[in-house]
């Protein structure tokens, strides 16, 4: 985290470092989400599963969707943003992208993985998934330290809120509802 206290809504100062925020807010979500996609599939592999693999499909579907949204938003909107505004931040920016690229591969695999979801293959998952996590991590945690600052002080124009290809999530995704 970044310490710093997140200043109230109002002009386009007080705009930018929410935005800031918002981006450590998706962050923990998706590590959040990822966390808990992995405690599914741990509790699939012991045979203490209580949904079937066709949630776990539809779950993991969503959190893929909603990652690669974002990926593709930063690198589209967000990315260029700030190599505009701060072009010492160029190299930064090409490494995450390099890392979207990595998480995607990943993704890709992850889901012909889990078309086939069974007791066979649980185990490639949940490699699959370990893998994901540590890169992500590190992905979150450097980009949070190296680009925070910058969001926060980005000009941005009115209706730039697709910065980050995702809103800060407010209420409990889909599957997470009581059925």
């Amino acid at each position: 985290m970044t310490g710093r206290e997140q200043a109230p809504a109002g002009g386009p100062a007080d705009r930018a470092r929410a935005l800031g925020g918002q981006l450590i807010e998706i962050h923990q979500w998706l590590r959040a989400e990822l966390a808990r996609i992995r405690e599914e599939i741990g509790a699939y592999a012991e045979g203490d599963m209580p949904r079937s693999p066709r949630m776990l499909r539809a779950h993991c579907t969503a959190f893929c969707a909603a990652l690669t949204r974002h990926h593709t938003s930063e690198d589209a909107t967000a990315f260029p943003a700030l190599a505009a505004q701060f072009p010492e931040l160029v190299p930064v920016l090409d490494d995450l992208r390099r890392d979207h690229l990595l998480v995607a591969d990943i993704l890709r695999r992850l889901q012909r993985l889990l078309t086939t979801l069974t007791a066979d293959n649980v185990e490639n998952v949940r490699r699959e998934l370990d893998g994901l996590t540590a890169i992500l991590e590190s992905h979150f945690q450097w980009e949070e330290r190296r680009l925070v600052n910058a969001v926060d002080a980005l000009q941005v124009p009115e209706g730039g809120d697709e910065l980050f290809g995702l809103p800060v999530p407010t209420e409990p995704t889909s599957w997470e509802r009581p059925g």
